[in-house]
């Protein structure tokens, strides 16, 4: 299903499988993961016990919940905000602690301002809005984290017009290739990806759920979007899949049973290794196609017309939208020539 959340492709060949076996045996594991969509058309997908994804509201939104409030990687668009904060209010009662962006686009970071203000800092504002809660978190609302680099796509140097409103702005920002929290009795990750997607790219990986939040690196609904004009590369792309791969762990040696990372993309269904392996091979070979073509030196033109993601243009091709194939087909080309 494109563009839907769903199952993994693991999760169907895995149900397919267990329903073989129901017929030997009167026994056998149900999935836990299960999908409930609203009228709004938020879908929210039960991951793990205390860990959902949330759908429909621009990207991919991961929630933690655990004892010490909830935890989200990325709040969606800003138009969706309130039908975010009312999911989220559905599955507990604790409060939003800390927003964590992946990326600065608006489908992610948008709804950061709203969503921010309808939870509550770590940090007890006792002062009247004045003390050390306000200067950490806009006036006592839940924390923002991101790269550095996210922090300054969103802002703007003084005098000019920023990008988003000063409240959506991540509230600490960090430039160092990691950065890690520990939140709900969990290890978390941020991984910093340069030139991948865009310059300010992360990964976030939840290792006691085994749930890596992979942003706009990962999106099972299109070619992936390489941003040249911000940092993106072809390059740094193939090498931030791989890095997703090496961190996640196939469902195996019972690869009949549910098992393995969960990878979370910033778009699109619930992939486990296995379907990262297989979208990272396709950007590979796409990539070379396209870079044996410019060493025989045809233009950009000539490329796009011998159409060299033939082969996967029904899965992942589009002739319209804001991220056609033509426009993949171009920014690999540009990335690889370093034409701008």
């Amino acid at each position: 299903m494109k563009g839907s959340l769903g199952l993994s492709r693991k999760a169907a060949v895995s149900a397919g499988m267990a329903g073989a076996a129901l017929v030997l045996m009167a026994g056998g594991a149900a999935f836990t993961a299960r999908a409930a969509q609203g009228n709004d058309g938020i879908e929210v997908l039960k991951l793990r016990p205390d860990f959902y994804v949330i759908a429909g509201a621009g990207g991919n939104i991961a929630v933690q919940i655990g004892p010490d409030g909830v935890l989200l990687v990325d709040a969606g668009r800003a138009e969706v905000s309130d039908q975010v904060v009312a999911a989220i209010k559905k599955l507990t009662d604790e409060p939003i602690r800390f927003i964590l962006d992946t990326n600065a686009d608006a489908d992610h970071v948008g709804g950061n301002a709203k969503v921010a203000k309808a939870g509550q800092s770590i940090f007890p504002n006792t002062q009247g809005g004045n003390g050390f809660a306000s200067a950490m978190t806009n006036g006592g609302a839940a924390s923002i984290l991101a790269p550095e680099k996210v922090l300054l796509r969103m802002s703007a140097p003084t005098g000019a017009v920023a990008a988003y409103p000063a409240e959506a702005w991540p509230t600490e920002a960090f430039y160092t290739p990691r950065k890690s929290i520990y939140f709900n009795r969990e290890g978390i990750e941020i991984a910093l990806q340069p030139a991948a997607h865009t310059d300010a790219d992360s990964f976030v990986f939840f290792r006691r759920s085994d749930v890596v939040a992979a942003g706009d690196i990962l999106d099972t609904t299109r070619y992936p979007v390489i941003d040249v004009a911000k940092g993106g590369s072809i390059k740094g792309e193939i090498e931030a899949l791989n890095r997703l791969i090496e961190m996640a762990i196939p469902p195996g040696p019972f690869i009949y049973q549910e098992g393995g990372t969960e990878v979370m993309p910033g778009h699109g269904r619930i992939c486990s290794q296995f379907d990262v392996v297989e979208y990272r091979d396709m950007v590979v070979i796409i990539r070379d196609v396209i870079q044996d073509m410019i060493k025989r030196g045809m233009t950009l033109d000539q490329i796009k017309a011998a159409n060299p993601t033939k082969p996967y243009d029904k899965e992942y091709g589009a002739d319209s939208g804001d991220w056609t194939t033509n426009a993949f087909v171009e920014a690999v080309y540009k990335s690889l020539t370093g034409k701008k």
